[in-house]
């Protein structure tokens, strides 16, 4: 992979590094394996640091005892992003090459399965914090949400064309990476850092599949890579089924349900661009079951078709993520509730409904029980086929990493 011209102009990592201690009980989380190390956690800092700049933290009842070593964040409440723990290590190119070889084999058996679109690092679960990395077939996409990878940007980029060559790389930035300008050194949100610009769209294969990413202007990196193996759970559902999608946004499930044999798929979402897209993945495919797009709020079309009596043998809810902070919890459940019970409003008896949360804040139990009440107070059974949660390339290192969970159902 050749690079243009940004990552050579960009700071390096710094050659002094922090000494940090901290209180017990951040110790114990981080002898635990938790990957972050919060502001109000420090008792000792040896002098100030930039983003970027490498924390050393030591055990704080022996004092030259390693314990970890992180990038350094000043602007965030999580302080520290740990890259190493229990043994010191130089984080250089060599040590991110180590990283990423251990992502990519970790992924391999996806490339059996006629797939070229896939997370290739998913941030701190797999041992890089603040950073995750997609693969659209020759093209990745790199997302950063702290600027405390600025600095080692060229290093990771070297690693990264070492073990995972691909002809197109695209920087994104979050949201509140985005305003933090004086860190950026000239890096945007959306740019290519590659010498040669992608292709639009990208075209990429999932279980022999071909759907199309839009990096730039998509949601996430592009595409719902975390959906995968739900959506192939759907194809062996659909087989002569009606069947509604709700959020489709470009129509994953969709297509799997039109490839599985439906006889019918009705897609709603409220971006008509997405479901433009969705019709083109239909194309892509060959697929000619009947496909009807509705771009409308999702709410508002449920309970239309409900009032008029319109039911489906299939009822897909993928909703996008409710509760960003612990103090949005009761309205995320209340908001699943809602869903469940619209959704089981259009569902036939004995139909199937296929509900996911992308909420790491609601806890997994209580969402599958939310959906189990909500059945009851509506007057129907629920029999569950089975409760899924992370693909094989969206590992879970740590408690807070979990968030997608999906429950398949059939309704009585």
């Amino acid at each position: 992979m050749d690079f243009n011209t940004s990552l050579s102009q960009l700071p390096g990592p710094p050659a002094k590094r922090i000494a940090l201690r901290i209180n017990p009980p951040a110790e114990r989380a981080l002898r635990q394996g938790h990957p972050w190390v919060f502001d109000g956690s420090i008792t000792e800092q040896s002098h100030a640091g930039a983003p970027g700049d490498l924390a050393v933290i030591f055990d704080d009842a022996h004092a030259r005892r390693f314990l970890a070593i992180g990038l350094y964040d000043p602007t965030s409440a999580i302080r520290v992003r740990i890259l190493q723990s229990r043994e010191p290590a130089t984080i250089n190119a060599d040590w991110f090459q180590n990283k990423l070889a251990s992502a990519a084999r970790l992924r391999a058996p996806l490339e059996e399965k006629d797939t070229t679109g896939y997370r290739l690092v998913h941030g701190e679960n797999d041992g890089l914090p603040g950073l995750v990395l997609d693969r659209y077939a020759d093209t990745l996409v790199l997302k950063l949400y702290t600027p405390a990878w600025i600095p080692h940007l060229k290093n990771f980029c070297d690693a990264l064309a070492q073990v995972s060559p691909a002809g197109h790389l695209i920087l994104r930035l979050n949201r509140s990476l985005q305003k933090q300008t004086e860190f950026l050194h000239g890096l945007s949100d959306g740019m290519t850092l590659s010498l040669l610009a992608p292709p639009s769209p990208i075209l990429f294969k999932e279980n022999g599949l071909i759907f199309e990413s839009d990096p730039i202007h998509g949601q996430k990196t592009g595409f719902f890579l975390d959906q995968r193996d739900n959506r192939a759970r759907v194809e062996k559902l659909a087989k002569a089924k009606s069947v509604l999608n709700v959020f489709a946004y470009t129509g994953g499930f969709s297509v799997y349900a039109a490839r599985g044999g439906a006889r019918e798929v009705v897609s709603v979402d409220i971006s008509t661009p997405a479901l433009a897209a969705a019709l083109r993945n239909m194309e892509h495919n060959k697929l000619t079951v009947p496909h009807e797009t509705i771009a409308e709020d999702a709410f508002e079309v449920l309970v239309r078709m409900g009032s008029q009596k319109q039911l489906f043998d299939l009822v897909i809810i993928d909703p996008p993520m409710f509760a960003q902070s612990e103090k949005q919890i009761a309205a995320a459940l209340s908001a699943y509730r809602r869903l469940t019970r619209l959704g089981l409003g259009v569902l036939r008896t004995g139909g199937t409904l296929v509900q996911s949360s992308c909420s790491s804040r609601v806890d997994a139990d209580a969402f599958f029980e939310s959906i189990h009440q909500t059945a009851r107070e509506a007057g129907r059974g629920l029999t569950e086929i089975e409760r899924t949660g992370h693909a094989l390339d969206h590992p879970i290192g740590f408690k807070e990493g979990a968030y997608l969970k999906c429950l398949f159902a059939i309704a009585s």
